[in-house]
């Protein structure tokens, strides 16, 4: 600051904080919109708030194993008593940039964009994703709320001594509110998951309601007579000549499309502002075009542009991912100049527009790629003024291909449904337009398009099956006509379509959660039987070890006894007298059918009538035998003792009882087979075992491939159960497919005909595509032997 003994003279006028401090005429008014925001964000952060255990709750009865849960259960106690220290820290950040503006430090206005290829190599993956959210909440506020954010800065410009303030240094924006939040959850080491809950939270409770709030703020100003004649009017480019609509007669235009957010969707305008996005900015390629894709996205569409470049110059003939031709190889040989963007927009429009004639027959059949560049190449050359000496630049050339590759791997796609590939196909032409008006689509994740086009193949993946799940077919059609009969350059088509198509799948995936979690439910339960029928057939068969007995004996100690050790030991426990005396009886009757010497034969004769006591309990325990079946039953038994002791095997031979079917097998069905144990002396080979630890130790929700003769199908590991070791499967509609015992599920892994589906299957569709064409680039290029598509 300059001294009267140091005269000092700024070298630019908002250099000076004094010359930029409000007016204190303003004073009073200032405060009074201060209180407006505080007293609004604080009641809004308390419904946040409010709302966390609830949330919390829900996820951790939906987690996917107990350590998951107890995540979320720790963290739920945890934020009850960082809720305090957070809205303190919130405010008191509010606070400070309103007082800022006040005193006229105001922060310097920062670079376009997210973070730069430079600076995504320096944060770390969490920072990344807390960036995400935070970039996404305040792209939809600028989205929806242009009008009531334009003419807020205006009138605040007006307080502020007439210096615009920049979209980052408005203290009333989104950037300012979203950021204060991650600034007030920074000091607190909160788990990404728990974050990213939170930061939805902030999303609905605080971000949703940031329009009214500008309106009331923009009411307050009017009432003090601050520029209550503004009239909203955005701005266009005035590349074609025309002059530009002022935004109110005694006020600053808005702000023109160069001072726009990346994540903002670009107002309808003339084809040089269409294809603007498309030239600018630059995106650098990587330094090293033979190492693996890049993860940053930005780096990896500047990478894509370098290896098409790359490709064109080889041989622009060559076919590209899918066999498809550049649309370089459509062009006139004699081509010598280039159509105007308006030309190439015009062309899109018409076929836009031919494709909603007869749209519900055209989504019966897939829009093939080199048959939209075929007939995109038909309409730029019929109808130009200089037919077969113009062709498309290099640089939307390469859009349409990189769009046309894109939709080759979505045809090609084994993990989407027929149909739905289908569906989807059709959405090339309005995506091509998207590609040309906005490159966001390729380097920003939250890009609505991009998030629509994610949506619909991910619900295709896992809810594009047969039966209740049709539905979404129909939705997904509904969606692509809306698209194509809808979108004239405006994005904000794709944010509504998202909500309403999310909001769809959201009730899908409730129904099938719910016939998952029934089935859950069910598998255990029939697994609570199958250990305790696997601990009575243990009990059996120690008791038949090592000994001949006659076929009733066996078949009545394997058949029947064995239900009712399993009744036993459901009703008392493994532990009880009970169950320690069935099992007792079971090796009584074993014993008693094998040749006993004289001793043993009376031991018998005193322990004849106590067992044939205990018999007859089990047997009506049992139920489905009456009372002269019984007498019978154990008539039979009692005679085949006598036979055996009396040396006559003959006589005990022919005595074969009816034995009523076992009640725990009708119950069981085929599950009944899975009650063998594992036997850990069978000599297992090094992969079996080490099959073993690993599915051991994977989490519910893993995915597994499995081959059935020339067909493979795709399930979700369920559950699995600690006792039995069988593992559960559904279909993607939570249907119970498949019980398998865990050396069941190790041998089919060890054989080839299963496997864990790789994560990066998972990833969204279009992370996979452009990683995808960058590896087949790489290969056209000679910079790599193989690809692998599946990425």
């Amino acid at each position: 600051m300059s001294t009267p003994d140091t005269p000092h003279t700024p070298s630019h006028p908002s250099a000076s904080p004094a010359s930029r401090a409000i007016p204190p005429r303003f004073g009073e008014l200032a405060e009074d919109c201060r209180k407006l925001l505080l007293q609004r964000l604080a009641k809004d952060l308390a419904g946040l708030f409010g709302q966390v255990d609830a949330t919390l709750f829900d996820c951790a009865d939906k987690a996917e194993n107990n350590r998951v849960q107890a995540l979320f259960f720790d963290n739920m106690r945890e934020l009850r008593k960082l809720r305090p220290l957070i809205e303190r820290s919130y405010q008191q950040r509010i606070a400070q940039n309103f007082a800022d503006f006040l005193a006229g430090r105001l922060k310097a206005a920062e670079p376009i964009g997210v973070l730069d290829a430079e600076q995504l190599a320096l944060v770390q993956n969490e920072d990344y994703e807390e960036s995400l959210q935070v970039i996404n909440m305040v792209s939809r506020v600028r989205a929806h709320s242009a009008r009531a954010l334009f003419a807020l800065e205006q009138r605040l410009a007006l307080l502020n001594n007439g210096h615009k303030l920049g979209e980052d240094s408005n203290p009333f924006g989104p950037h300012a509110i979203a950021h204060a939040f991650r600034q007030a959850l920074a000091p607190h080491p909160l788990p990404l998951r728990i974050k990213i809950i939170l930061y939805r939270l902030f999303d609905q409770h605080v971000m949703h309601g940031l329009e009214p709030l500008y309106e009331a703020l923009n009411q307050r100003l009017i009432d003090a007579g601050i520029l209550p004649n503004l009239k909203y009017s955005a701005q266009r480019s005035t590349s074609t000549g025309g002059a530009p609509t002022p935004a109110a007669s005694k006020a600053p235009q808005a702000p023109a499309a160069a001072h726009r957010s990346p994540a903002q969707p670009a107002a309808p305008g003339p084809a040089a502002d269409l294809l603007h996005a498309a030239i600018e900015p630059h995106y650098a390629a990587p330094a090293d075009l033979n190492s693996p894709p890049p993860a940053d996205p930005a780096q990896l569409f500047g990478g894509l542009a370098a290896l098409l470049s790359e490709h064109r110059e080889r041989n622009a003939d060559a076919p590209l991912l899918g066999g498809t031709r550049s649309i370089a190889s459509f062009a006139p040989r004699t081509a010598t100049s280039t159509y105007s963007a308006s030309e190439l927009l015009d062309a899109l429009n018409r076929l836009q527009q031919q494709s909603t004639h007869d749209l519900s027959q055209r989504l019966q059949r897939p829009q093939a790629v080199e048959g939209l560049k075929a007939d995109l190449q038909q309409q730029l050359e019929t109808h130009s003024l200089r037919p077969g000496q113009q062709k498309l630049s290099d640089q939307e050339a390469d859009v349409v291909d990189l769009v046309g590759m894109l939709f080759d791997f979505i045809l090609d796609d084994d993990n989407l449904p027929d149909a739905c590939k289908t569906a989807l196909s059709h959405l090339h032409t309005p995506y091509l337009k998207v590609a040309l008006q906005d490159k966001a689509l390729f380097t920003q994740h939250h890009h609505p398009a991009r998030r629509l086009l994610n949506s619909m193949a991910q619900a295709g993946v896992l809810y594009g099956g047969e039966g209740d799940e049709r539905g979404l077919l129909a939705k997904m059609h509904w969606v692509v006509e809306r698209v194509i009969h809808g979108f004239a350059g405006d994005l904000l088509l794709f944010d509504s379509l998202l909500d309403e198509f999310n909001e769809f799948v959201a009730t899908l995936q409730h129904k099938v959660e719910l016939r998952e979690r029934r089935a859950v439910e069910a598998a255990k339960g029939r697994d609570k039987l199958l250990g305790a029928r696997q601990l009575a057939v243990d009990a059996v068969n120690q008791a038949l070890k090592d000994r001949e007995l006659p076929t009733i004996i066996r078949n009545f100690l394997e058949l029947t006894w064995t239900d009712v050790l399993v009744f036993v030991l459901l009703r008392h426990g493994e532990r009880s007298s009970e169950w320690q005396r069935a099992c007792e009886v079971a090796e009584q009757l074993a014993w008693s059918g094998t040749l006993l010497d004289a001793a043993g034969s009376a031991r018998l004769q005193s322990l004849r009538v106590a067992l044939l006591d205990d018999l007859r309990k089990g047997l009506e325990l049992l139920g489905g035998y009456h009372e002269d079946g019984i007498r019978r039953l154990l008539q039979d038994l009692v005679a085949c003792q006598y036979a055996v002791q009396a040396r006559q095997p003959q006589v005990a031979a022919q005595l074969k009882a009816t034995l009523q079917e076992s009640p725990l097998g009708m119950m069981l069905g085929e599950d009944a087979a899975l009650a063998a144990p594992i036997r850990h002396s069978e000599n297992l080979s090094a992969r079996t075992q080490a099959l073993f630890k690993e599915l051991q130790q994977l989490e519910f929700g893993t995915w597994f491939e499995f081959v059935q003769g020339t067909e493979t199908r795709t399930l979700k590991l369920s559950w699995f159960s600690p006792t039995t070791h069988n593992y559960m499967f559904v279909d993607h509609s939570g249907q119970r497919v498949a019980i398998k015992p865990i050396k069941q599920l190790a041998s089919e892994m060890e054989q080839g005909l299963a496997r864990i589906v790789a994560p990066e299957r998972e990833a969204p569709l279009m992370d996979r595509a452009l990683n995808a064409i960058y590896r087949v680039l790489q290969r056209f290029t000679g910079r790599a032997t193989e690809v692998d598509q599946g990425a």
